[in-house]
This record gives structure tokens, sequence and C-alpha cells, in this order.
């Protein structure tokens, strides 16, 4: 996909997806006060393969909907000590993926953990949104609205 020079206005929710990782579609929150960004990911394990540290996870794209499951398996890039919002520290595995929200994709480094509890899948944090976007936070699905009734996994 394209990559311009000007930096794409979004919302502070969008629909993105994770191809590489088999996820066609997931519900972001563009979060300018995160530092990190953060996928739902369930049934996390390390493993090696050929030499090479992966994770293997589990992740349900779609908020309140545990029927859909998309496996996966990513190269392991390290790990990271993150705060929450409540001021709980966790230490989570970081892989690196490519993103896709409109007609933009670009790697990013997503740490995992069980966002259960939390409204949205997908948190995006500024590292991974400096230089490719702005956001509009009175705005939502700017980049286009996709429907959990018309989700089909890869």
């Amino acid at each position: 996909m394209k990559r311009t020079d000007e930096p794409t206005t979004v919302g502070w929710r969008e629909w993105a997806s994770l191809p590489a990782l088999g996820i066609p579609a997931i519900k972001v929150k563009v979060d300018t006060g995160a530092l990190t960004s953060t996928l739902h990911a369930i049934h996390v394990r390390l493993l090696r393969d050929n030499g090479r540290l992966r994770v293997r996870f589990e992740v349900h794209p779609l908020q309140r909907r545990s029927d859909v499951t998309c496996c996966c398996i990513a190269d392991l890039v390290g790990e990271r000590l993150v705060t929450s919002s409540t001021g709980h520290r966790e230490k989570r595995p970081v892989i690196r993926t490519r993103i896709s929200l409109g007609t933009q994709t670009w790697p990013v480094d997503i740490t995992l953990t069980n966002r259960d509890s939390m409204g949205f899948r997908m948190l995006l944090g500024r590292r991974a949104m400096r230089g490719h976007m702005l956001v509009d936070p009175g705005r939502s699905y700017v980049l286009g609205d996709t429907h959990a009734r018309d989700y089909e996994p890869v």
C-alpha cells in the first residue's frame, strides 16, 4: 500500500488490519495517551523455531465476541515493562508486524496482553502513530467503517 508524505487524519477509533497475523479487521483505539501499542492476546506461548524465538497466541479480534478467534505466530523482538493506565506494571512480549489503516501500511511494535476486560482489543500508541497520522479526537472511523457481521477471517 502507498505511503504518502502527509500524515493521514484519523479519528479516536478506527478499523485496522494486521495482515501478517491473519487479522483482517480489528477495532483500534487510537490512544495518544499511550506510548506503546498493545494487542489483546490469550494463550501466549514462547517457542523456539529453527533457533528463532517466536510467540504463539490467540486473538479474539471483535469486542464482546469470543466466537471469532485468530491463531497467530510472530517473531519475538523483546519484552517490555509496561505500566497500564491503572498503574499496574507488567512485563509483556513484544512483536513487530505490519498494520494497515486506510491506504497506509507500516511496521509497528506491539506488546501482547489479555485485554478481555478492556473496551478495545487493540490500542495504537504514539510510537506507532509518529509520522503516519494526525488524530482528530472528535471523530470516529474517518478511514471507513467495517462491521463485525462482515468479518471473515483469512
